[in-house]
């Protein structure tokens, strides 16, 4: 058995394939994490399309989908997932921000209905559960992962969450806008001393003036909130489409400059969680 985190989407906003996002990805935000079989999606972005098709989970028969929201680059691969479609596996939806307001699976059939998309939700034959929840709330999957939440500051809404597994812990904390000088206690609560943190660090310092208000974050304020959490390692994710790979490298190296801790997701980048 295995035990690994792997990045099949790090992009936000909107996918953007083109030569210039090649090294680090175009896809948008989908995560897999792979604990002794059990299968924990994070986000349904086009990486999804790409997760769903890959030959290492072919007869994988269950997969538990955590939504962190439902703006276009967390759903767009959902139509496209495979699996889905196939009526002997089992697909475990969830999200935290829609409960009271209609629920994921009327958003997710609104996605897929006319004239938006020629395949209704009704044809795709997995046996599929709808599940929501409100952030905060902590459930747990496949009966041995733990999963806490919390509510993000993100336009809609959105959900952050914690997973822990026999010792292993990794959180995901995306679509996120901070306050300057006002760590959020919520996420400094969840990450608490967690191994991993894959943070919203769509703009840097200097751009995040010019946004606020659009809902995200950056690799500076991840890197202090996991400093002050005593987490061990900084994953910084969903880039912004206008940061190319050459801004990519850069920032690469200021960041890993800055803290030992700090990474950057790329798309198909796998961290083992067993070394």
């Amino acid at each position: 058995m295995s035990r690994f985190i792997k990045f099949w989407g790090v992009r936000g906003s909107i996918a953007c394939p083109s030569p210039n996002h090649v090294q680090y990805g175009g896809n948008t935000s989908c995560i897999q994490v792979v604990l002794d079989g059990r299968h924990v999606v994070l986000d349904a972005g086009t990486g999804l399309r790409n997760l769903g098709a890959s030959p290492d989970n072919k007869g994988v028969d269950h997969f538990a989908l955590l939504m962190t929201h439902t703006h276009w680059d967390h759903i767009f691969g959902f139509p496209f997932f495979t699996p889905a479609y196939n009526p002997n596996v089992k697909l475990d939806v969830y999200a935290g921000h829609l409960h009271g307001n209609g629920g994921i699976e009327n958003l997710l059939a609104s996605q897929m209905s006319d004239p938006m998309f020629p395949v209704p939700l009704a044809n795709l034959h997995s046996q599929k559960t709808f599940v929501d929840f409100e952030a905060g709330a902590g459930f747990t999957l496949f009966e041995d992962i733990k999963v806490r939440t919390t509510p993000l500051n993100h336009p809609n809404g959105a959900t952050g969450y914690r997973i822990d597994y026999q010792g292993h812990s990794l959180c995901y904390i995306t679509d996120t806008e901070h306050v300057v000088g006002k760590p959020d206690e919520n996420i400094l609560s969840l990450i608490e001393g967690a191994d991993y943190v894959i943070y919203d660090s769509t703009y840097t310092e200097e751009e995040f003036p010019a946004k606020v208000g659009w809902g995200h974050s950056t690799w500076e304020e991840g890197m202090r909130l996991c400093k002050a959490a005593g987490a061990s390692n900084l994953v910084i994710f969903h880039h912004d489409p206008d940061h190319d790979d050459s801004f990519m490298e850069h920032l690469e190296k200021t960041a890993k400059a800055t803290w030992e801790g700090c990474m950057v997701a790329r798309d198909g980048m796998v961290i083992d969680l067993e070394g």
